[in-house]
């Protein structure tokens, strides 16, 4: 039986309220088997970082390491996005950092609809609860799910799109810069260090 929530009365009601809701949301991700990927998964990857920031960025998946670890961007790709933050002066315990599905596709291949569709409540709640200004979407997949479009991210990213009231903005994910090692100008390298800066330039900005 779902427990009733009372409408809370002041900030200190509505922050229990908030933390309970948070909780809640944790438990069923880390129990859930909605789709087959619970069953080759070790870990549940939630999310990491600060659920009360303005700033959140949405991966497609995890990998090996953050299957093993738990925690979304911890691998190469990881560690080169850890890069573009510090380098851009975002700390990450500033951001939330979560993906479309919180399972890993087996051999880190893209996530099916369906798998999607099964984890898409999660993200939503997500998305809800941290109420952010801004959403980074990191590649393809991300933006597609989140936008509902089949333009791809070389034409979407340097934009802002408007969604439920958040400014999302579409960004070359870091492992498509680790086969893409050029940093000449217009290189997607480079095209990530102008979007950083300018989703830097947003956040605090409060734009």
């Amino acid at each position: 039986m779902t427990k009733e929530l009372k409408y809370p009365q002041n900030e200190a009601e509505r922050q229990a309220t908030w933390e309970e809701c948070w909780k809640e949301l944790q438990r069923q991700v880390s129990g859930c088997t909605k789709c087959p990927l619970s069953a080759s998964r070790n870990r549940v990857v939630f999310g990491d970082g600060d659920p009360h920031t303005d700033l959140m960025f949405i991966g497609e998946g995890p990998g090996g390491d953050e299957d093993q670890q738990g925690i979304p961007f911890v691998g190469r790709a990881g560690q080169l996005f850890n890069k573009i933050l510090e380098a851009a002066g975002i700390g990450r315990n500033e951001i939330f950092i979560t993906n479309v599905v919180k399972c890993r596709p087996p051999s880190n291949r893209n996530p099916s609809i369906e798998e999607m569709t099964a984890c898409d409540g999660f993200l939503h709640s997500q998305i809800a609860l941290i109420n952010p200004r801004l959403i980074v979407c990191l590649g393809n997949t991300p933006t597609k799910w989140i936008l509902k479009t089949t333009e791809g991210i070389t034409k979407l990213r340097g934009h802002w799109f408007p969604w439920k009231g958040i400014q999302v903005r579409p960004m070359f994910h870091p492992s498509y810069l680790l086969r893409n090692a050029s940093n000449k100008t217009g290189s997607p390298k480079h095209l990530t260090w102008v979007d950083i800066q300018e989703i830097k330039q947003a956040w605090r900005n409060g734009e």
